[in-house]
């Protein structure tokens, strides 16, 4: 098992709004691309996150071979519990997820 970091091209998290973050997972090829669009699961990252996968909007795309998730923010952006102000640190939990 290989982290999901060393996998893929990239992996990067950023606002979607004050309300929502996306993470875009970049894996350069098709083979790549399957790979990870078998082996993480919106449940796991749901889980990573602690929050309802349910929540959460997923979106693989083959002709590009990224893989997306949207998922609400756990505190609204710029307020007093916001930690990461622009969601550029949740790219890094995701990148140390496991994946076959």
């Amino acid at each position: 098992m290989a982290e999901l970091g060393q996998i893929v091209e990239k992996v990067r998290s950023k606002n979607a709004g004050p309300f929502w973050l996306t993470i875009d997972i970049f894996c350069g090829n098709a083979e790549k691309f399957r790979r990870v669009s078998q082996g993480v699961s919106t449940e796991r990252v749901a889980k990573l996150f602690g929050t309802d996968p349910g929540d959460m909007k997923r979106f693989d795309i083959p002709s590009l071979n990224v893989v997306k998730f949207s998922l609400p923010r756990p505190a609204v952006q710029g307020t007093c519990a916001d930690r990461d102000m622009h969601g550029a640190s949740y790219a890094a939990l995701v990148a140390e997820l496991a994946v076959n």
